[in-house]
């Protein structure tokens, strides 16, 4: 599980308009934290250290140290709101997390193999990716960045499912706790489709032919 910390202060003045004032000055960006015990909290995160977090994948997978005005709190992102076309974040929610209950998150699934994948690479299959992400629960301290599977031994017309998934010890997939309906499918190596084939051009030549005969003979 990566490492995130990001320092925080409350917000005393809040609206519409003191968001949009706090988002011009440019150092902070307008957040909330709530869940748990504890009354939901309007906070502003210090952003250039923000901004840096969310390049990293994981940041979206991980439990997050939150340092509000010298007090931590365990917390995960639980929605990110951007300017409609500036790469600008315009509010954030975090959700406080217990060491001792479990949490719902959707995190990365990583396909690796995928360069000597025998399907791929010996029997001219393409890999179709169905899903880049598993919903799962665990408790905090179990939270993979990432989910990853193999495929370099799967072959052409071979489909992977959740159940095909080897997860972390402490992790369950949220889907297959539904049952086995819900063993959805994440990829599959398939034989690349040609269009046209040699049939059809043996007819067009034909057809040309017997055209060809015709115009001669007139």
């Amino acid at each position: 599980m990566s490492d995130f910390t990001l320092n925080a202060d409350i917000r005393h003045d809040l609206g519409k308009g003191a968001s949009r004032r706090l988002r011009r000055a440019n150092q902070q960006v307008p957040a909330v934290v709530y869940g748990g015990t504890q009354e939901p909290q309007s906070i502003s995160v210090e952003k250039t250290a923000f901004y840096k977090a969310i390049e990293d994948e994981s940041f979206f997978s991980s439990v997050i140290t939150l340092v509000i005005e010298g007090k931590k709190q365990q917390v995960v992102v639980r929605d990110l709101q951007r300017h409609p076309f500036k790469p600008l974040l315009t509010h954030a929610d975090f959700l406080r997390v217990d060491a001792t209950h479990e949490i719902t998150m959707n995190v990365p699934l990583h396909v690796t193999g995928d360069d000597t994948c025998v399907g791929i690479k010996d029997q001219d299959g393409e890999l179709h990716i169905l899903a880049n992400e598993v919903a799962i629960s665990c408790l905090p301290k179990d939270l993979p960045d990432y989910l990853e599977i193999d495929i370099s031994a799967v072959e052409v017309g071979t489909t992977l499912h959740l159940s095909d998934l080897h997860l972390p010890a402490g992790v369950t997939s949220v889907d297959l706790s539904h049952g086995e309906d819900h063993d959805n499918a994440i990829l599959n190596v398939t034989k690349v489709k040609v269009r046209g084939g040699g049939d059809d051009d043996e007819e067009s030549g034909d057809s040309e032919g017997e055209s060809t005969e015709g115009d001669n003979a007139e």
